[in-house]
């Protein structure tokens, strides 16, 4: 793995250096443990004119879990009590000392996730440092993932479908929104996740089909739709599934036309998944399929998004989304109508997106799709 690290930050460096900037200091998490291979709290990288620097208050954790350094990444630890060359303790503060050691007279930081005192304080501290934004360059990086990448993305999928299908063999009726959301992350964890990728929701009744609900005391009662939605985080990378079902009774059939309608938009949104594909192309295939049916007030802002060491990246499958697909990008299509005062129906799946000739849109949650009554 330490050349994937040290290839990821090459491409950084040819993107900061073509600009003009000496050297760079990444803080942003996500970002760090991409490039780094770690990324423990409190952490900065330093892309260095001589050398790359992993500045942190102590050595990485060994666990799996929390990434493994990269072995031929110097790591920069700092003195104890926030002592030494005036950093106070802050990693992006002694990064910046570092690089100036280094001899560098300009710095690309992540301004988006630096925050105005941090900056302040380098500036101060470095005053002969020009400061420069790096923008979303890592980011950018980070949208087309690897094989290996890949797959901690399928099997956290795999652990997702796992804990979605026990608990289809649980008795429902009666427990709360919130005891369900907690099993699930249990199961999460007993099949092998990190932990959650984000705060399971778990959604009945008139709650149903709400995008990012979060649980309630609200009691699972027959004839309820229940929507859930949830994901694995796997090495750092996380998956997302949503499932829609119905409780204890057969569908009413206003239940199974909406459920029909939202299946049909989300498969459209599947199958759109190409690369070349414009991104708000892929949106407006779902959208079309809801609009025509007279939803258009009921619809989520977008259709999917990206997934990887974030559960929300880049690309954004949304109406205003620019850009296309490229292969192996893996992204959510997760379409959705919430009815006020009834319910309603969400399905998502994490896909990635491969050409035709490989078979096309690669689907990593496999749970049925089929309106189950359970």
């Amino acid at each position: 793995m330490s050349e994937v690290y040290a290839t990821r930050r090459s491409r950084l460096r040819d993107h900061f250096t073509a600009a003009g900037t000496a050297a760079a200091l990444v803080t942003r998490p996500a970002n760090v443990r991409y490039l780094a291979g770690a990324a423990p709290q409190g952490s900065a990288l330093l892309l260095g004119r001589r050398e790359d620097l992993l500045v942190c208050a102590g050595p990485p954790d060994d666990r799996v879990c929390d990434g493994r350094a990269d072995e031929n990444l110097r790591l920069h630890i700092l003195p104890p009590n926030g002592a030494g060359a005036g950093s106070g303790g802050d990693a992006a503060v002694a990064a910046a000392l570092l690089a100036v050691a280094q001899d560098a007279d300009s710095l690309a930081v992540e301004e988006h996730h630096l925050t105005v005192a941090r900056h302040r304080v380098i500036s101060s501290v470095a005053p002969t440092l020009r400061l420069t934004d790096v923008g979303g360059a890592v980011e950018q990086l980070r949208v087309v993932k690897d094989e290996e990448e890949i797959s901690c993305l399928r099997i956290g999928a795999e652990i997702a479908d796992q804990a979605l299908g026990e608990l289809l063999e649980s008795i429902l009726v009666g427990r709360t929104e919130r005891h369900l959301a907690l099993e699930l992350e249990r199961r999460l964890v007993d099949h092998g996740a990190d932990g959650p990728a984000f705060p399971t929701s778990v959604a009945t009744g008139p709650n149903s089909g709400r995008r990012g609900h979060r649980p309630t005391d609200r009691r699972v009662e027959e004839g309820d739709f229940l929507s859930v939605c949830l994901g694995a985080t796997y090495r750092g990378y996380r998956c997302e599934i949503g499932r829609t079902f119905v409780i204890g009774t057969s569908p009413a059939d206003w239940q199974v036309e909406l459920y029909d309608l939202v299946f049909a938009a989300q498969r459209a949104g599947r199958e759109a998944l190409a690369p070349g594909a414009a991104c708000g192309d892929v949106d407006r295939a779902a959208r079309h399929v809801l609009d025509s049916a007279g939803y258009a007030e009921a619809l989520s802002p977008l259709t999917g998004h990206g997934v990887g060491l974030e559960i929300d990246e880049d690309p954004q499958l949304a109406p205003a989304a620019m850009g296309k697909l490229d292969a192996c990008v893996p992204v959510t299509v997760e379409p959705g109508v919430h009815l006020p005062g009834r319910g309603g129906v969400r399905i998502d799946d994490t896909l990635v997106v491969r050409p035709e000739a490989d078979g096309g849109p690669e689907l990593l949650t496999i749970t049925t799709k089929e309106l189950l009554a359970l």
